[in-house]
């Protein structure tokens, strides 16, 4: 017969064991951000507002750029113009916040469309 003291070590052998297979396989700390979606998700959405801000300032030169977390600010002396955003789950296209037009697109505009676009505004 196995005493008592075993029974214990075998107990926190096998509570051990199962805690490091669960850590294996569980979801990795720097896979996440603080809301649970991937940071490949993010960053993918970050990228097409990074390339859309890009787009403006090289040919937008008059408008100035303000990057916020899930939109682009465009503002031209000092007053709000428009604000760009980057959702699947919402609309092509605009509508307003206040004064201000929101333009949203699903993916990184070309010239055309925020020329378009920017001249609806005016």
């Amino acid at each position: 017969m196995i005493d008592g003291m075993w029974w214990l070590v075998i107990l926190f052998v096998v509570i051990a064991a199962l805690w490091l297979l669960a850590k294996s396989r569980g979801v990795k700390a720097d896979e996440t951000s603080y809301n649970g979606q991937s940071k490949r998700t993010k960053a993918a959405a970050n990228d097409g507002l990074q390339k859309t801000s890009a787009l403006l300032k090289q040919y937008f030169p008059t408008y100035r750029v303000t990057r916020k977390a899930n939109h682009l600010l465009l503002s031209q002396q000092d007053q709000k113009v428009a604000m760009i955003t980057m959702d699947k789950k919402i609309a092509i296209g605009q509508r307003r916040l206040g004064d201000v037009p929101v333009i949203n697109y699903h993916r990184v505009p070309s010239r055309a469309q925020l020329t378009a676009n920017l001249q609806d505004m005016q």
